[in-house]
């Protein structure tokens, strides 16, 4: 069947070929298990094992905190009972420490041999802000984790149309299914009846952006286990207090637990003291001030900061990151001390305080802006390549915002904020002000990405970003009412400007116009093969124009690749790079 070109874009399918030997919940996956990656293809970087650094959230638990609510959460997941409930529900505030918890607990349980496999939702990072690979990646590491089940899954994998299907029916085949009938071998049922359930932990649920399908994952989950009440496994789930969440799991089925009640003040001085006491070692300046002036902090200033804190970590790891802050030579740890008693509780103020340092910078509203509104994180080179600037005026404003941003050794690795609280304060002007992020600046977006169409590199950062998200960014766009669309401060002034420019990149072509009006007024999606015969034109010459219209003009992938590989002589290579990077 011919593939149509069509107006409007959609988002590439993404695809990872195939990688043997991978390290998965602390087991190496055999060759033949390997090949469930290529019918699977699950996202690697979305369990308790990913890289922290590149892949957040960053966080863990404080060596001798949060063990209260651990040891409740392990009691619960340990239980046999048969009338304890299959799933918990551990909310509480932002940067409260839920992924802290949820770390703790995944890797307690892969331990202990009982981890079915775990997901970290994180918004604007890709395939982990969706549900379309949920399922998928739950399966792959369940193969690994419990090899019983590895051949019922790869048997309904290979149903047709399951992968296309919805993501309970996915769920349904995939996980529930498979861990059932692995879980009456007797080496599990030994397992489970001698140590306790088996366990799947979900953190952020609140960050993943397809609300309905998180919906039809809880009703489905709760079903199952409502139908299945002596099927060995628990589901232990984080998130924020959101309606679309709490209105489902607050239910008989879902033990309830309000992680506000389990904040220990001293778990946060116990955190502050080790901090401090780290600080006091390795700071000349504060070694030099405390010869003098004996002891710092004082225990009051301390109790008081404490105190000041209440229960939020992240609040707590910002503040001491910007008391300390090495990058700031206007003044000295003990004179930021007192200014973080008088930041409103929270972390708005902290956020509008630190952005300050950079805010007088070239180039700060862009670089900031790409942290706010990318659907990936991005590389220092790749926020460069991006906006047209040099690699170190991005690092000359980042260096100032180490307090609320992740900046990587290197300048080839992802930078990522230090909480999703972040993005929400930039994206909501009551909140930012004069920091707040336009939505209007998704257009700026497109066009940026567009300029990396047309003889860039086809391996670099931004290019590779470009063509999987620049349509992403015109859709959001197009989405906003016409009060939020502009004017804009930069090229292009409106969408009409944007649409100008991509159409001037073909508009030469003697063929341009009849091409352009085809595709526009035909009825219903056309294939490049029904242009080329409905304008007796060569299909080449088809291809020569849309290559350079894809910002606004759905083209096949088929299309996209022969026109490279005929136009540059690298088509496999380029599409080599693009599979790869997905």
């Amino acid at each position: 069947m011919a593939e149509n070109v069509e107006i409007l874009p959609h988002a590439q399918n993404t695809q990872i070929g195939e990688l043997k030997n991978i390290f998965v919940n602390g087991n190496y996956i055999s060759t033949n298990q390997a090949t469930l990656i290529q019918l699977l293809q699950p996202i690697l970087d979305a369990s308790h094992t990913r890289d922290r650094e590149t892949s957040p959230p960053n966080s863990a638990c404080f060596p001798g905190t949060r063990v209260n609510v651990i040891r409740t959460i392990v009691a619960w997941a340990d239980s046999t009972l048969l009338w304890n409930t299959h799933v918990l529900w551990l909310h509480g505030f932002v940067g409260c420490g839920k992924s802290a918890i949820a770390l703790a607990i995944a890797l307690k349980f892969e331990r202990r041999n009982r981890l079915v496999g775990s997901f970290f939702f994180f918004r604007n990072t890709g395939a982990r802000s969706r549900m379309t690979r949920f399922a998928t990646t739950l399966a792959f590491q369940l193969a690994a984790a419990i090899p019983e089940a590895a051949p019922f899954i790869k048997k309904a994998v290979t149903e047709e149309g399951l992968l296309g299907s919805s993501l309970v029916a996915q769920l349904r085949r995939l996980v529930y299914e498979p861990f059932k009938a692995a879980a009456k071998r007797v080496r599990l049922l030994k397992m489970s009846l001698l140590k306790g359930p088996f366990l799947i932990v979900i953190d952020g649920l609140d960050e993943c952006e397809d609300r309905q399908d998180v919906q039809a994952f809880i009703d489905d989950m709760l079903d199952f286990f409502k139908k299945n009440p002596l099927v060995p496994l628990r589901f232990f789930i984080t998130s924020r207090v959101e309606q679309h969440i709490q209105r489902r799991l607050e239910k008989g089925q879902v033990r309830l637990e309000n992680l506000v009640n389990h904040c220990s003040r001293g778990d946060i001085d116990k955190f502050m003291d080790t901090c401090f006491e780290a600080e006091k070692r390795e700071n000349p300046v504060v070694k030099a001030y405390i010869r003098n002036h004996g002891d710092w902090p004082a225990k009051k200033d301390k109790d008081q900061l404490v105190d000041h804190i209440g229960g939020s970590f992240i609040f707590a790891s910002a503040l001491f990151k910007y008391i300390v802050d090495p990058t700031d030579d206007q003044s000295t740890p003990m004179d930021r001390l007192p200014h973080t008693l008088n930041m409103n509780p929270g972390l708005d103020t902290l956020y509008a305080k630190t952005l300050s340092r950079s805010q007088h910078l070239p180039h700060f509203s862009d670089v900031i802006s790409v942290l706010a509104l990318t659907f990936e994180p991005l590389p220092i080179v790749g926020i460069a390549e991006l906006l047209g600037i040099e690699c170190f005026e991005v690092v000359r404003v980042l260096v100032n915002l180490q307090a609320i941003i992740h900046i990587p050794g290197t300048d080839d690795l992802p930078v990522t904020i230090c909480h999703t609280s972040l993005r929400d304060f930039l994206t909501t002007e009551s909140r930012s002000g004069c920091f707040f992020t336009p939505p209007s600046y998704y257009l700026q977006l497109s066009y940026r990405c567009s300029t990396f169409h047309a003889g860039q590199r086809p391996d670099t950062a931004a290019t590779l970003y470009s063509i999987r998200c620049f349509a992403k960014h015109l859709e959001q766009f197009v989405r906003l009412p016409p009060t939020a669309q502009g004017p804009f401060p930069h090229f292009p002034q409106t969408l009409d400007d944007f649409y100008t420019y991509i159409f001037a990149k073909s508009e030469n072509h003697p063929h341009f116009f009849d091409i352009i009006s085809t595709v526009a007024l035909t009825r219903k999606p056309t294939s490049v093969a029904e242009i080329s015969e409905l304008l007796s034109i060569e299909t080449s010459e088809v291809i020569r124009v849309l290559v350079n219209l894809r910002p606004v003009i759905n083209v096949p992938e088929g299309v996209y690749t022969q026109c490279f590989g005929a136009f540059m002589g690298s088509g496999q290579e380029f599409c080599h790079h693009v599979q790869a990077a997905q």
